[in-house]
């Protein structure tokens, strides 16, 4: 498996389809004290298993400066990664990583996290960010596994995300470089 820079003008538009299933959430819990207000991350589990689908489009025009690169097993692509740097506060952005569905599981994304931090890295960027979801359980942990925090937006798609168990769950990690 070998990953390289792809070129943006080849594959500006390419749709490429996401599909996760999961029996785990993170729910969120705020706590009111007399000190001010803390949360706890909860892991729940839902009584069926849910599956969701949805589509995204690679190298919008709202991404800063994005950069593509593919994971490639042969002639063929097995993974992408997205990345857009923030300038405005300094931050690198997974705005997209993707890995074939049967190809899960065997590195090919901590492959393309490492190339995700490395470019942040060089880019002097402070943090690498990214953004899912809190029934995205394998993500989170999988986010986890590769040294990211967690953070939240309790009303990021709707006034109705705590409800729905789909809370926008940020995650990041320092690189070292400071503002």
């Amino acid at each position: 498996m070998r990953i390289e820079l792809l070129d943006s003008e080849v594959y500006k538009g390419k749709q490429i389809p996401f599909i996760y299933k999961t029996d785990h959430y993170f729910d969120i819990m705020a706590v009111r004290g007399t000190n001010g207000d803390s949360f706890t991350f909860v892991e729940k589990k839902f009584e069926t298993k849910i599956e969701k689908r949805f589509t995204d489009t690679l190298l919008e025009d709202w991404l800063e400066n994005p950069k593509l690169f593919g994971a490639f097993e042969g002639d063929t692509v097995i993974g992408y990664l997205e990345l857009s740097h923030e300038k405005w506060n300094n931050r690198m952005r997974v705005s997209n990583i993707w890995v074939e569905t049967a190809r899960r599981g065997q590195g090919i994304g901590k492959k393309l996290m490492a190339v995700a931090e490395q470019t942040a890295i060089e880019a002097k960027a402070r943090m690498l960010i990214l953004e899912t979801q809190s029934c995205n359980y394998n993500a989170i942990c999988f986010y986890r596994s590769c040294g990211m925090s967690i953070g939240f937006d309790l009303f990021a798609y709707s006034n109705d995300d705590i409800d729905k168990k789909e809370v926008r769950i940020e995650m990041g990690k320092k690189t070292g470089v400071m503002k």
